[in-house]
């Protein structure tokens, strides 16, 4: 077990760096939207959450965004007009690409699709056009959305990676079967990670299929397990004695079918041949009870030099802490946990759900909102210049309900020991939860992205809910960022106008992402400007509060047209201080 290690920084240093200074605004360059395949209407094909992004550190033009994104599933109209289901089959991992930083586009193929079930006929799904990832339907398999990306360089014939053999993109994300019959399973249990690939972009990117590579099983499963919340890196600095290696970590559930979920081990699975064989390693214990859980929400990364680092949060003796396991021999094998900072996780139990809440009774849940979201500033793509810093941030509820901060920490020294953590000066009125930060390769500016509600917990359904994205920008002076800016302020939208497929509550997934360059950043957020609140939706979750709750009404005949309407939107931002 690891312990707390002393700050690096003194709280001095950091009042210094943060108290009581303006937070200085730039005008907003116009941010655009990720998901643009997306209808406006039905739901809950106008449904997605959850983005992660990538910038290819050897052709900084070329970007790839994922998202769940329910784009081809049936209209809640086909059918029981009450109900919104997934559709059984039907993937949701969505993926776009910008060769221009910024204007996105999304590709379509070909696999197992209800795009056209629009009522009111029961749907009949089949094989037609899709706008998520190819060639999961062909394999048995259904991808399952919680996208996660990057970039890293191409093996050349003998195996040996370099940049001038072009990139590799990669994709992970979780996968079912596509046959609820165990005879047709193409794996066992209930969830698992997959992996796509591809070298070619620009192809991918056109809708050419074949662009792809087949998704690769890289998770070991029992009949029991349920793999989630993966993230993904790719060793990308040509200075490290593992270049090449991608790492992809999640959370192993392994009791789903006893109705729990644990023991929950982190597990991490590593590949030295460009994703077509890993190999996984439980990294720490499995146990989790009432005073020890293991790190959930994980985060991957890499230096400069081939070290690795997970991240998550976790308790010990029952305190929440983020915690790191470190490898120095390319993830044969780990140390750790570090404990590095304290976590007050911010949030209301939602006695509907079942889970926490920021902005009011049948909200968005936020389950992890405290979790921490890392990066590193490597020196990719050749590792020149690599300060190493460690950056990570996360939403905190320790200043009470109606008073959450972003959190940021950062280390200098292979996160041996970490910066007292110190709130980001964040607009007032602003309640983070989710976050994300993003160094530039040399480590001379740290840019962040969060979502944000703008109102206080709402106890009804009625009130006015308010949501933003955010962007900020700092110079990273002697290590520590200061001079903090603010370069994206996204229109408020309502999140009571996004909704979980089982309409009982809003829903916004899990998490943003930001990724820099020396040059630019880029950031995506969770966004509902376009989403219109539905008063009978208003009334049916309020409720399920009650003793007499509605039923369901019906979405469609009583709705705007909007309602659900939840996308991704994003946006490129030129460093202010070159």
């Amino acid at each position: 077990m690891g312990a707390p290690r002393r700050a690096i920084a003194s709280v001095a240093v950091l009042a210094a760096a943060f108290a009581g200074a303006a937070v200085a605004a730039f005008a907003s360059p116009a941010d655009q939207e990720v998901t643009v395949g997306s209808p406006s209407t039905p739901f809950s094909q106008n449904k997605q959450n959850e983005p992660a992004v990538a910038i290819d550190a050897h052709d900084p033009s070329v970007m790839v965004a994922g998202a769940n994104d329910e784009i081809d599933m049936e209209s809640c109209a086909a059918g029981d007009p009450t109900t919104c289901p997934f559709t059984d089959g039907v993937g949701v991992s969505g993926v776009y690409f910008s060769f221009n930083r910024g204007a996105w586009m999304q590709p379509t193929y070909t696999g197992w699709t209800a795009r056209d079930c629009l009522g009111p006929a029961a749907c009949t799904p089949h094989v037609g056009p899709i706008g998520t990832l190819p060639h999961y339907y062909e394999a048995g398999l259904v991808s399952d959305g919680d996208p996660a990306v990057a970039f890293g360089p191409r093996p050349g014939a003998n195996g040996t990676f370099s940049w001038s053999n072009g990139s590799r993109l990669y994709y992970a994300n979780l996968t079912s079967n596509f046959s609820a019959d165990r005879r047709l399973e193409t794996f066992r249990g209930i969830e698992a990670i997959a992996v796509s690939t591809t070298d070619n972009v620009r192809a991918a990117a056109a809708g050419n299929a074949s662009a792809w590579r087949a998704p690769v099983i890289i998770s070991k499963q029992s009949a029991t397990t349920f793999s989630d919340k993966e993230q993904l890196y790719a060793d990308n600095a040509a200075s490290s004695r593992f270049f090449g290696h991608v790492y992809v970590c999640w959370a192993s559930f392994r009791s789903n079918s006893r109705g729990q979920a644990f023991p929950v081990p982190l597990t991490v699975a590593r590949s030295a041949d460009g994703g077509r064989t890993w190999i996984t390693k439980q990294v720490g214990p499995a146990t989790s009870n009432g005073l020890n859980s293991q790190p959930d929400g994980c985060v991957v990364r890499t230096d400069s030099t081939g070290n690795v680092y997970v991240f998550g949060i976790g308790t010990r003796n029952g305190a929440t802490y983020q915690m790191m396991y470190r490898s120095t021999d390319g993830g044969a094998h780990w140390t750790g946990p570090l404990l590095v900072a304290t976590v007050v996780e911010p949030g209301v139990f939602d006695p509907v759900q079942g889970r926490p809440v920021m902005d009011g009774i049948a909200g968005a849940r936020v389950d992890l909102a405290g979790g921490p979201n890392v990066d590193i500033a490597n020196g990719r793509p050749t590792g020149a210049g690599a300060t190493n810093e460690m950056f990570m941030t996360w939403a905190d509820g320790r200043q009470g309900l109606n008073n959450e901060q972003l959190m940021l920490t950062w280390s200098r020294n292979g996160g041996q020991s970490w910066a007292t953590p110190s709130a980001v000066p964040i607009a007032a009125g602003d309640r983070p939860f989710y976050s994300a930060p993003a160094g530039s390769p040399d480590g001379s500016d740290l840019y962040v992205v969060y979502n944000a509600f703008t109102t206080p917990y709402r106890n009804d359904t009625t009130s006015a809910r308010g949501l933003v994205g955010v962007v900020m920008h700092a110079n990273v002076v002697n290590g520590v960022p200061t001079g903090w800016s603010v370069l994206e302020r996204s229109p408020v939208g309502d999140p009571r106008g996004s909704s979980a497929n089982a309409l009982i509550s809003e829903f916004l997934g899990d998490y943003v992402y930001a990724a820099a360059t020396n040059d630019f950043a880029v950031a995506v957020w969770n966004d509902t400007r376009d989403a219109a609140p539905c008063a009978t939706i208003n009334a049916y979750r309020a409720s399920l509060y009650t003793a007499n709750p509605l039923s369901p009404p019906n979405v469609l005949g009583t709705c705007p047209a909007t309602f659900g309407n939840s996308d991704i939107f994003g946006g490129t931002y030129t460093d202010p201080t070159p």
